[in-house]
């Protein structure tokens, strides 16, 4: 019998999700979307544990369960906990709120780890769903056993990665961002591109279909709705901003297409929801039946991929949950019956939506996981109830919304997750249980590192609509696309000032999505538009949407298929060269903003600006030029074995 878990495979574990968790705040609050880490860590877990003398194939498994834990974690807390920020309930992520995130993240990710453990059997046995990074990252580590270049290629994007943010971000060789914007009478035309590889690869990892769609929410919002709408809203931009056609791009793009894509996202929640509805049901009741049929002693024997953790003990932990639950809670309502209602509406809401992240990974995978909407539907639920409850009397604001969605999120985004490991663990013949624990230790260890990433990450770059950024931060910070919207969303209903106009066009352009996505699929056609995407594109800024369709378009061209199928056609050295490019920028992005902490914390005076030039004299062309290369580098890997 092979060892699973073992000592070196939880220290690296352990390791890894900090590591990649910090990595993913960074892309996710850059970017609004994150990627999957499952493949990286199987690939960095080969090539560490090779090294040892005795090393197998299951360990390696446990270590990508521990570290895929920490990437998916850092998701739930980036969509959420910045909201706090933007809306000015917290000032800073100063180190009073570290046990309160932390505490959030760490009991909404153990909340989906035992949420999804009754699901296990009900949607990869029974529904027999694809969960195609399973199924991937149990071919890499297969590959492993024989022998891979992959960790080379890791190694070799990582490098890139780290140079390119390095000559862009802290040298300022060059700036980050080739923009050309003109107004023409009361409105403008505008394109934007971010030279930024991590938004190429996110581009290559999610493939054609959903690049197109994200960037087609991008050409909707810039190309349609900004010139239509300047015409009314022009006579709202503030003097200083009008003078500059791009600022006033920008303007229009935050104050009104951003809530033309809430009214897509709400709409794509929910239409996510209501799809689910009824295999939802059918999965659970599965594995309840099952439960009762072992526990009956009706098997004669149990394999030990068939071995999860009693659901005894799953209900007594659920329960040992609700006491930092009730914490975390207190410390925003000071009132015990609301903390209990906050509580009851969490555990039901982080089950719901448990159940439907893993069921969507299962279909599209967890990069592709539409957990924003899924979050968004939390808070705009919440902040109707509790404004109820605040016209009564109680004293409750937004921010109490965005405590519950921050909780559900985090058990939605870890939901995805295991149950994506499970599915390399079932294929691979690995313990469930062991796997729940390495889940379950991932999860805690990450936690730990999330305040200090936020804080990082905050003093470093700034924010999303942050009011203490500082001038020469505005239109550099961070965008924190979902955070912004959940802060909207809960300020907006307490604030009764949500422009309804523009989310009902929102909501009506959705259905219309939904509506040909319908038709597309009543054709059966390969090509498909599923809403949340176009909605994610619409209300990110244009600059960020570009890359990531020149990204999908080097997926489909290096695939040499005429489908757009990226999860079949993707190629595992792309995959992995571009899983490094990611890492490599973002943990750059975080070193960055470590000597702010240090000077802080322990009174040094260490340099924070290490520019070259105070004016990039050249502008964005040297990064275009080398953006090029790497992109003409990856295609090349990526035809390489195909």
């Amino acid at each position: 019998m092979k060892n699973e878990i073992t000592f070196k495979a939880v220290l690296l574990g352990i390791i890894l999700s900090m590591i990649l968790a910090s990595a993913n705040a960074y892309l996710g609050l850059f970017a609004g979307m994150t990627v999957s880490a499952s493949i990286p860590a199987a690939v960095i877990s080969m090539g560490v544990l090779s090294l040892f003398k005795r090393s197998n194939i299951l360990e390696n498994n446990i270590v990508q369960t521990a570290a895929s834990a920490g990437e998916s974690l850092a998701a739930g807390v980036i969509f959420t906990i910045p909201a706090l920020i933007v809306m000015n309930y917290w000032g800073e992520f100063g180190f009073d709120q570290y046990w309160i995130i932390t505490g959030i993240a760490a009991t909404g990710g153990m909340v989906g780890v035992l949420f999804t453990i009754p699901l296990r059997r009900a949607l990869i046995i029974e529904e027999k769903l694809l969960f195609p990074e399973g199924i991937a990252t149990a071919e890499v580590l297969k590959s492993g056993e024989k022998g891979s270049e992959g960790l080379k290629y890791l190694l070799q994007a990582g490098f890139v990665g780290a140079l390119f943010k390095i000559g862009a971000e802290a040298m300022k060789l060059w700036s980050g961002i080739l923009t050309g914007t003109s107004r023409i009478g009361n409105s403008f035309a505008s394109f934007q591109l971010n030279l930024s590889p991590a938004l190429i690869s996110v581009g290559y990892i999610v493939g054609l279909n959903i690049s197109i769609l994200v960037f087609s929410g991008g050409v909707i919002g810039r190309w349609v709705f900004l010139p239509i709408l300047s015409v009314s809203y022009i006579d709202q931009i503030p003097v200083e901003i009008i003078k500059d056609a791009g600022a006033s791009v920008n303007w229009i793009h935050s104050n009104v297409i951003k809530y033309i894509g809430v009214g897509s996202m709400i709409i794509g929640g929910l239409w996510a929801l209501v799809n689910l509805r009824s295999p939802l049901i059918r999965g659970i009741r599965s594995s309840l039946e099952i439960y009762n049929k072992k526990k009956m002693g009706e098997t004669e024997s149990i394999e030990l991929k068939d071995m999860d953790t009693p659901l005894v003990w799953v209900g007594i932990a659920l329960l040992i949950s609700l006491i930092p639950i009730f914490a975390i809670y207190i410390s925003v309502v000071k009132s015990i019956p609301v903390t209990a209602f906050m509580a009851v509406i969490m555990l039901l809401s982080g089950f719901l939506f448990s159940a439907v992240a893993a069921y969507m990974a299962g279909l599209v995978g967890s990069s592709n996981n539409p957990i924003s909407g899924v979050t968004i539907a939390t808070v705009l639920s919440s902040s109707i109830l509790l404004f109820a409850l605040h016209n009564a009397g109680v004293d409750v604001g937004p921010a109490a919304a965005i405590f519950i969605g921050a909780v559900v999120c985090c058990a939605a985004a870890i939901g995805g997750d295991n149950l994506q490991d499970l599915k390399t663990g079932h294929i691979l013949g690995a313990t469930p249980w062991k796997q729940q624990i390495m889940q379950a230790i991932g999860v805690l260890s990450s936690s730990f590192v999330m305040m200090p990433v936020l804080w990082m990450l905050h003093r470093r770059y700034g924010i999303a609509s942050d009011a203490h950024l500082t001038l020469d931060m505005k239109g550099n910070a961070l965008e924190a696309p979902q955070a912004s919207l959940m802060a909207n969303i809960a300020q907006g209903v307490f604030d009764q000032d949500l422009p309804w106009d523009l989310i009902i066009i929102g909501s009506l352009l959705a259905i219309v999505i939904i509506i040909l996505d319908k038709y597309l699929e009543k054709r059966g056609s390969n090509f498909r538009t599923p809403v949340l995407a176009v909605a994610v594109g619409l209300y990110l800024p244009f600059h960020l949407v570009t890359p990531i369709l020149i990204g999908g378009l080097i997926s489909y061209l290096a695939s040499g298929k005429a489908t757009m199928d990226g999860e079949e056609d993707i190629n595992q050295n792309g995959l992995l060269f571009s899983s490094g490019l990611i890492t490599g920028e973002a943990l750059i992005g975080i070193l960055l903003a470590l000597p702010l902490m240090l000077n802080e914390t322990q009174g040094l005076n260490l340099p924070t600006d290490y520019s070259v030039f105070k004016i990039t004299p050249f502008g964005p062309w040297p990064g275009v030029i080398l953006l090029g290369c790497v992109c003409y580098w990856l295609y090349l890997i990526s035809k390489k074995n195909k």
